[in-house]
């Protein structure tokens, strides 16, 4: 592993920096040319738009790397034991808001003499997780591109970058195994294919993996290049001896590797992601996928507290939200004439709410069925079985979202189980705009598999039958049977009921988990970033530097605190 810290103008990253200044001058130049060419030429927007993103990146790259050197300049002398930040599956060559929040987050420590230690990748992966091409699986990752932007990202700073190194041994064990065997393989006391498989199943879009060469060539890869992160990363353990090591995400393979190496060590690991509202962070020591809380059994939201979470939820019901800097609707529709009419004709309506597949292949949401597929299939059995229910199936908005759609569909689902052929099913697709909110109203009661939207509706008061394990069922706010049988008998008891009581808890418990996700454990950073192109990226504004301290930020402050401190990584009210 090679120990490196750039500072000052003779540094690696400056000369790296340098060589992006005339790609820089020539996008610009081509920018001012092509706002010549016919707007109607839809080559000429595409080139637009295309050397607009380029110039944009290399001016937020300045704009960081000004930061990083100020930084550098200001960090006061270093005191005890270092934290290791480390995240390979958040941006290759732009800065995402998850590399932004873990950007600002080692700044923040570093200024107040917290010595950091960043654990980078160069070329020490032979396939990373983003840079997988689904359609050439041995295409290598864009490592170039990916070096440059973490030498910007860490100028000035303490980086430990690894590269990739054989093992020989590790190879031998890997050639000629299956997919079940590559999936269960373990070596080393690493259970490395359990490990990659999350990540795999994320970039492949599918649950249901292939056992076919590509798939068994990126799994064998990826372990490979597991192992050697667990060797670099134990190797940076023994010689730092860290208090704690912050990681985004913990379930692509690179960080989850990290992690295991870490706690394996007793070292405290803490995971990071996207907070429910823009720009905002959500810090825990558990798994942040699975978003664990602790909200005190005696807190209940004031006047004032409702009041604001009213406002969020009405704008919300309206489509008028974000997630992940994604918006989904750009206009919510009500049930038309048609869907009503062909509801007359049936004694009820369930709505069936299923979710996208990178969320529901994570390790933890799969506790009652197999996957969130096993569950359409036997729900399917109980559709044929009621023809005097209409069940709306309504695929999740960011199942086709442009460079993350799904592999494995439930459109697919629908129509290798030919669904459409049922006169008492509708399948709403994911671009489609109707008012999920508008068909839980009318809804007898309401399944879903693990998306927000059961949470939603038992704040609407609806009876909510819940299939995977959810952000929000780790508090009693939905009807979520322990297994398979419990589940299909408690839907056949809804489905024959004259009507259905909901404990009024379930209501009270949505509200406070989503008072509690949306305004104590979403880490407002904000101050220092603003929207880029893409939604899903940010840009650095120029603040100053004192703006990172503890007093100045309620964010800051409470990660210090979570930290140092072991705090629970809220806000105080």
């Amino acid at each position: 592993m090679e120990t490196q810290t750039h500072l000052g103008t003779d540094a690696p990253h400056v000369s790296s920096f340098g060589e992006s200044r005339r790609p820089l001058q020539t996008a610009a130049l081509r920018l001012n040319r092509v706002k010549f060419l016919p707007m109607s030429n839809p080559i000429s927007e595409f080139y637009k738009q295309k050397l607009q993103r380029r110039l944009t990146r290399h001016l937020n790259n300045l704009q960081i790397w000004k930061m990083a050197r100020r930084v550098a300049k200001a960090v006061p002398a270093a005191k005890g034991a270092p934290v290791i930040f480390f995240k390979a599956s958040s941006g290759i060559d732009d800065l995402s808001w998850n590399s932004a929040f873990h950007l600002l987050t080692s700044w923040a420590f570093r200024l107040q003499g917290i010595p950091v230690e960043y654990f980078a990748c160069k070329s020490g992966m032979t396939h990373c997780v983003l840079g997988t091409h689904r359609d050439d699986v041995e295409q290598k990752p864009p490592c170039a591109s990916c070096i440059y932007q973490s030498k910007t990202l860490y100028t000035g700073a303490d980086v430990n970058w690894f590269a990739f190194q054989a093992d020989a041994e590790l190879d031998r064990a890997l050639v000629g195994l299956t997919l079940p065997e590559l999936m269960d393989f373990e070596f080393g006391g690493i259970p490395l294919g359990q490990l990659c498989l999350p990540g795999l199943r994320w970039i492949l879009r599918k649950h249901h993996l292939d056992d076919d060469e590509p798939t068994r060539y990126l799994l064998r890869e990826y372990i490979r290049s597991a192992w050697n992160i667990a060797q670099e990363f134990e190797t940076l353990l023994t010689r730092t001896q860290p208090r704690a090591m912050i990681v985004f995400n913990g379930q692509m393979y690179p960080e989850a590797t990290a992690k295991f190496v870490a706690t394996k060590h007793g070292v405290r690991a803490i995971t990071h992601e996207v907070g429910l509202r823009p720009k905002t962070a959500f810090f825990t020591d558990g798994e942040a996928t699975a978003y664990p809380l602790h909200i005190p059994n005696d807190f209940e939201l004031n006047d004032e507290q409702n009041a604001r979470l009213d406002d969020y939820l009405s704008k919300r019901f309206r489509g008028d939200f974000t997630m992940a800097g994604m918006k989904f609707w750009s206009d919510m529709k009500g049930l038309d004439e048609e869907f009503l009419a062909k509801a007359a004709q049936f004694k009820q309506i369930v709505p069936i709410f299923t979710n996208v597949i990178f969320d529901t292949s994570q390790p933890h949401a799969n506790t009652v069925f197999e996957d969130m597929f096993a569950w359409l299939d036997a729900v399917l059995n109980v559709i044929r079985a009621h023809r005097e229910t209409l069940f709306v199936i309504r695929a999740h908005p960011d199942e086709m979202r442009v460079r993350k759609a799904s592999q494995e569909t439930v459109a697919n689902w629908v129509a290798e189980h030919d669904v459409f052929k049922d006169e008492n099913v509708i399948f709403v697709p994911p671009q489609e705009t109707l008012s999920s909110y508008e068909l839980i109203q009318r809804a007898k009661f309401t399944m879903i598999y693990n998306s927000t939207i059961g949470m939603e509706a038992s704040i609407m008061g609806k009876p909510v039958l819940c299939a995977g394990k959810a952000r929000f069922t780790q508090y009693p706010t939905v009807f979520f049977p322990k297994n398979v049988a419990a589940y299909l008998a408690k839907l056949e008891e809804f489905l024959s009921a004259e009507s259905i009581d909901v404990p009024a808890a379930f209501k009270r418990n949505a509200r406070r988990f989503l008072y509690y996700q949306l305004y104590f454990s979403s880490l407002p950073f904000g101050e220092y970033l603003e929207t880029g192109i893409r939604t899903s990226h940010g840009l650095l504004k120029n603040f100053e530097l004192e703006k990172l301290s503890p007093e100045h930020s309620p964010a800051i402050k409470t990660i210090l605190d979570g930290v140092l401190n072991d705090g629970d990584f809220l806000l105080s009210e």
